[in-house]
């Protein structure tokens, strides 16, 4: 599928950061498969929903129908729909929302420049070093750049929930 190069390749980036800094604070980083709790029904981008579409139309046809099942049924507020027994059905192509949950993200709340991360990570440090925190500002202004250049060879919404974009239909 062409138009995704570009988001493909800030992928390869991020998963460059995120294997980093997992390895660096291996023993500070409690995420793991079957940890859940931060797995929601959420927007993406339509550059991300067609990663997914592209991954969904690469399953199997009984793995592909139990996650269109599921986009089916979900709600707002609901777990992700790609959630199943604790693990994400589309974990490879999974948003980059989930790339980067749980680890430190440098963002902007209330005009404040503030570190946020999963509390169950990171425990017992001091600090954390600015080299393994991501600039969520910078990082969603390059997928929004991206994704508008998306956009503008696959014209649509800008953005999807997770749900829309499993049950989308050429």
């Amino acid at each position: 599928m062409t138009g995704l190069e570009n988001y493909l390749a800030l992928l390869e980036r991020i998963d460059e950061i995120c294997r980093r800094t997992s390895e660096t604070f291996s023993d500070h980083i409690t995420c793991h498969a079957g940890c859940d709790a931060c797995c929601r029904h959420l927007s993406i981008f339509a550059v991300e929903a067609a990663a997914l579409k592209k991954a969904l139309a690469e399953l199997p046809a009984d793995q592909a129908e139990l996650v269109r099942a599921k986009a089916r049924e979900a709600h707002e507020g609901s777990p992700c729909p790609l959630l199943h027994d604790g693990l994400c059905l589309l974990y490879q192509a999974r948003p980059i929302i989930c790339r980067t949950h749980g680890l430190p993200l440098l963002l902007l709340r209330e005009g404040e420049r503030t570190i946020d991360f999963c509390p169950e990570n990171f425990q017992g440090l001091p600090s954390i070093p600015g080299s393994a925190v991501i600039d969520l500002e910078r990082l969603n202004m390059m997928l929004a750049t991206i994704n508008a250049l998306y956009l503008q060879s696959f014209p649509g919404p800008e953005r999807l929930t997770i749900a829309q974009a499993l049950t989308l239909t050429d």
